[in-house]
């Protein structure tokens, strides 16, 4: 999935992080209430301006990531 149109970041607004479309719910948000047992359609039933792909899109930014990140 390409989330470089969904994921976004912009400096000032929530502090740097990643966020969805420029709202101001971030990626982080989107994984700790999956983490949390909130499944998509209760995410999208509580935030109404999230669609699927926006928490796809959010769990294939920390998927890269996660990729990206080196380990001793």
């Amino acid at each position: 999935m390409d989330y470089r149109n969904i994921i976004k970041i912009e400096k000032g607004k929530r502090g740097g992080q990643p966020t969805i479309r420029g709202l101001r719910i971030t990626v982080y948000d989107i994984l700790k209430w999956l983490a949390s047992g909130m499944n998509i359609e209760t995410i999208m039933k509580d935030f109404p301006e999230l669609t699927a792909n926006d928490i796809k899109a959010a769990l294939q930014f920390a998927a890269d990531k996660e990729k990206k990140t080196l380990y001793a």
